[in-house]
């Protein structure tokens, strides 16, 4: 990493963001060695959480006393001490985070260890794209500090560690190794300079008396477990019952403020320790002569990290109670007592530990730690991304997480019964038809169940071969469908026996799978709306041109059916008073002029006349005269078909200039055999009969092939995507 030119003469906007006595010890030297390189780092300070409060010790007082200018001083702790109170603080923390770090703008933030205010200082920076140095990130140990130092750890960009097993750790989790500088702790640089003070007799007679001797006292500093809270309260009564029972002079610190701290410091008070006259029970010890206290002690027993990370640098004797810091790596120092279950366990203990003296140990840092920090800022790179990049260990690859092979592979089968033919179809989630079955449409209800579940179960057979998931089964069927039923209630004359019939149950009980029913006009738009012009369109109408006329309007994104299931019976609108009559019964529909029955109608009639056939035509004797004579009898220049066309054109043309009036769609989508034919004497119409602001919705000729059999996968394929049919 190098920092950009641009940024090379600039100095390096540094915020230090310190909650709590510990951190503090960690994060001064660092501002120490900011400070002494002003030319290059500009340090801002933000002091919150525990510092300010009286109860702990007013800690901040330490930091204007070491010269530091405060930028922000944010009061963040809501008082409880129980987990209640350390969300709260953490949500009151977010809340005042941003003007302050707004305010300040910094390149980067240092944010140390595990506590819950740092990850509520993680959570603001991430969200507020500043980069964060996470220190002492990758350690194991117990209690929610273990999971919050790892959440912090996935939030921050950089990690100055202090073990190697730490940054073995953080890369696996999936951490850049390039973004990780093995430093050592910073507060190593200080205690290991520092700690053969010459008045450190003094200090030790200041804070334990004048006949206090070194290697004669003990350093007692126990905190509350929050995940296993009475338990932890547990330990801390037989502690100090422990801590009597051996009589020696003891220099016991206030539990820290996480949840059960209270409770601790009641038990405390009940037992009359602050007026005891072996202990001496304070708030707060600076960091300096604290280390004095504990390198001279004769023993140090609780659970603070101090126990397991600093004190091994001096040799010092220490008794590890609980599980706060188990995993942790620790010297030869360190005695566990993890089920401290009895006073008589840690006596014992005390018997073992006190007075001995063990070799340093450099497992947490070697005194170079903050040079090393400081040269890894400089090195960041502020034009690279923001955005993480997470080093994840390769894996094989799991085709089925593929969105590619999701959309070729999850499947319906769509069922379209015509007047005809009955056809089955596999289609792919992307709309492709993977193989198709056809057969003549039986005449009778039982035989063409029969012969729609054989073809379904035949093609849910080759659907295992074809490495297709079918989903489910979509029915397109002519007539009035109920489609929450799955029931026709009503039929085309052109399918026998289709009335009043169940389609759904018969075919979900033999298939196993569920089963959706529609009219085929609509199944046509639905088709259009997943897979055609109608994709992305919040109001349209599809007009269905065949044997006769039919449609589907989509309206706000959703189709219409109607109260009665009829709505978009489009072929059945009345263009005229004393037009021909319609299969319906009435006189004058779209469907009677429009429809294929109605060219081949007007067919047969011109062809009766010997007005069909012009030169280039015939028409064998055994072959019928249908729709198709009609077209090409127009295409070849005959005047009284062409006529025909264009009646026919202009009826279907008023009938959408009145959906046009009634529904206002900014779509029309003309679909079927005869759409192309009609394309423009619909538009013709349009701009001549609607009203202006009409005129201007779009009229498309569909592109898709099966219509039918697309809207009736739709249904089924809408479905396992959660959208609303």
């Amino acid at each position: 990493m190098e920092r950009s030119e641009k940024r090379l003469n600039e100095r390096l906007r540094v915020c230090v963001a310190t909650c709590n006595r510990a951190d503090y010890s960690k994060l001064a030297p660092i501002m120490f060695g900011i400070k002494s390189h002003a030319e290059i780092f500009d340090l801002e300070v933000v002091v919150l959480g525990s510092h300010l409060i009286d109860d702990y010790g007013n800690t901040f007082r330490m930091i204007k006393q070491d010269e530091f200018d405060i930028h922000a001083k944010l009061h963040t702790i809501v008082r409880g001490e129980d987990e209640a109170a350390m969300v709260e603080s953490v949500g009151l923390a977010l809340v005042k985070l941003p003007d302050v770090l707004q305010r300040l703008a910094p390149d980067i933030l240092l944010v140390h260890g595990d506590r819950f205010d740092a990850l509520a200082l993680a959570t603001a920076a991430a969200l507020m794209n500043i980069r964060i140095l996470h220190l002492e990130g990758g350690e194991v140990s117990g209690t929610i500090d273990d999971s919050i130092r790892h959440a912090i750890s996935k939030l921050a960009h950089y990690h100055a560690v202090c073990t190697r097993s730490a940054e073995r750790h953080l890369i696996s989790m999936c951490e850049d190794h390039s973004h990780i500088i093995l430093a050592g702790c910073p507060s190593y640089d200080k205690l290991l300079s520092a700690h053969q003070r010459d008045d450190y007799t003094d200090i030790i007679n200041s804070w334990l008396g004048d006949d206090v001797k070194e290697q004669s006292y003990i350093v007692a500093l126990q905190h509350p477990v929050t995940t296993d809270i009475q338990n932890s309260i547990k330990i801390y009564e037989l502690m100090l019952d422990a801590l009597i029972s051996f009589n020696k002079r003891t220099l016991i610190l206030f539990p820290n403020i996480d949840a059960g701290s209270k409770e601790m410091v009641r038990v405390m008070r009940r037992k009359g320790i602050e007026q005891h006259p072996n202990f001496r029970a304070v708030k707060h010890v600076p960091f300096d002569q604290f280390i004095q206290l504990v390198s001279h002690a004769g023993c140090m027993i609780g659970n603070s990290s101090c126990g397991v990370r600093e004190a091994g640098a001096f040799g010092t004797p220490v008794i590890n109670l609980g599980t706060r810091q188990t995993g942790r790596e620790t010297g030869e120092n360190v005695l566990h007592v993890r089920d401290a279950d009895t006073h008589n366990k840690i006596y014992h203990a005390l018997e073992l530990q006190f007075g001995k003296r063990y070799p340093c140990s450099k497992i947490y840092g070697d005194g170079n730690a903050v040079q090393r920090i400081l040269k890894f800022m400089q090195s960041i790179d502020l034009s690279e991304p923001l955005q993480k990049k997470f080093c994840f260990p390769p894996v094989k690859e799991c085709i089925s997480q593929d969105i590619d092979h999701i959309l070729e592979t999850q499947s319906a089968l769509a069922v379209d019964l015509g007047g005809t033919n009955l056809r089955v179809a596999i289609v792919c989630m992307k709309g492709k038809v993977v193989k198709k079955y056809m057969q003549l449409n039986p005449k009778t209800f039982e035989e063409r169940i029969e012969l729609m579940l054989t073809m379904c179960k035949q093609a849910m057979a080759d659907a295992v071969h074809l490495n297709c998931r079918i989903l489910g089964v979509g029915v397109s069927t002519g007539g009035r469908v109920n489609p929450q039923d799955g029931i026709v209630l009503h039929s085309t004359k052109l399918i026998n026996e289709w009335s009043s019939v169940d389609i759904r149950t018969p075919i979900s009980s033999a298939l196993h799978l569920p089963v959706w029913v529609d009219n085929d006009g609509n199944c046509a738009t639905l088709a259009e709306r997943k897979f055609g012009h109608g994709k992305g369109v919040e109001n349209f109408v599809t007009i269905i041109t065949g044997t006769g006329i039919g449609g589907g309007i989509i309206q706000h994104n959703e189709l219409i059916h109607g109260s009665t299931f009829c709505a978009a019976e489009l072929g059945h609108i009345v263009v005229s008073l004393e037009g021909p009559e319609c299969m319906c019964g009435s006189h004058g529909c779209i469907e009677a002029y429009s429809s294929g029955l109605a060219l081949q109608r007007e067919a047969k009639r011109l062809h009766d006349e010997d007005l069909l056939l012009v030169e280039g035509m015939s028409v064998n004797n055994k072959e019928q005269v249908n729709a198709t004579h009609l077209l090409n009898a127009a295409r070849l220049g005959n005047s009284k078909a062409e006529s025909i066309l264009h009646t026919a054109g202009t009826a279907l043309g008023l009938g959408i200039v009145n959906i046009l009036h009634m529904i206002n769609p900014s779509l029309v989508i003309l679909s079927g055999v005869l759409a192309e034919h009609y394309e423009n004497p619909v538009r013709q119409v349009i701009s001549q009969r609607a009203l202006l602001s009409a005129q201007g919705t779009k009229v498309m000729v569909s592109e898709l092939e099966d219509p039918a059999l697309l809207g009736a996968a739709s249904m089924v394929l809408d479905y396992t995507t959660r959208r609303t049919y």
